[in-house]
């Protein structure tokens, strides 16, 4: 059928693990959108989710760290994290093997890709489903993108793959939803955890919501180190996004700094 639904989304696993200690109004205003965000997508009525996260150490290390990683398993579990620090009850969820399969021989035509059929969802991903798929019935197709551990692939190759994508789910029978899932500028597990750079964020996601290419592309790892944190490189999954939806703009519904997520 086609992309029927696009967006993105944060992951902070504060938002649902520190929900209590936030400002009531953001928390709230936040998780609106959340609830905006999926019921929107689910009136486009997808048969699948295609969910592109950032990699947090949680199934891949240094020793074996793929740029890009696509599950093809029947099922997967998560969180991986502690239930009650994250807020959030263990469970388990379809998978889509089919349609992954599908989109990994599709999506390696241009772009190299790893693939999994284990997995445990961390944070990154299980925030975003617990709001978005609360009763985990519609089958996931996960992506794990390394925006942890240099070296990290380029910008541009994050926007390439978006496109090979969107190609794939476009010439897939099924109807497919995507979400990317990251944050903008943050410093996690660092002296400067809970510094949010506003300035930066709102640019960036000016940049984002009007697909501007060229200006998406043109940040720099060590800029964004400086300005956004080691946190800042999952900009990548935004990007991929952005790839998936070339040619078309975005609404912002929700954006707020709070710390303590």
């Amino acid at each position: 059928m086609s992309l029927v639904f696009a967006g993105v989304c944060s992951h902070a696993p504060g938002i649902t693990g520190r929900s209590e200690r936030a400002d009531p109004a953001l928390r709230d205003g936040l998780y609106a959108s959340f609830d905006r965000m999926r019921r929107a997508m689910e009136a486009q009525r997808p048969d699948a989710l295609i969910v592109i996260g950032a990699e947090h150490f949680a199934n891949f290390f240094m020793n074996n760290m793929p740029a890009i990683c696509v599950g093809m398993g029947d099922a997967y579990e998560g969180p991986i994290e502690d239930e009650a620090w994250l807020g959030i009850r263990h469970a388990r969820m379809g998978g889509a093997p089919a349609l992954s399969l599908r989109l990994i021989e599709d999506v390696m035509q241009d772009v190299d890709l790893a693939y999994a059929q284990e997995w445990k969802f961390d944070h990154g991903i299980m925030v975003p489903l617990n709001f978005l798929t609360p009763r985990y019935d519609l089958p996931i197709v996960p992506v794990n993108i390394n925006c942890q551990g240099p070296p990290l692939i380029p910008l541009h190759r994050c926007y390439e793959f978006g496109r090979a994508l969107r190609r794939s789910c476009d010439r897939a029978p099924e109807r497919i939803a995507l979400v990317g899932t990251g944050g903008i500028s943050h410093w996690p597990a660092t002296p400067d955890s809970g510094k949010i750079n506003e300035e930066w964020d709102r640019v960036f996601l000016d940049r984002l919501l009007n697909n501007k290419r060229d200006e998406l592309l043109a940040y720099r790892d060590d800029e964004t180190w400086r300005e956004a944190g080691q946190g800042g490189f999952e900009i990548r999954t935004h990007i991929a996004v952005a790839g998936a939806t070339e040619g078309s703009t975005g609404e912002l519904w929700f954006y707020a700094p709070i710390p303590i997520f």
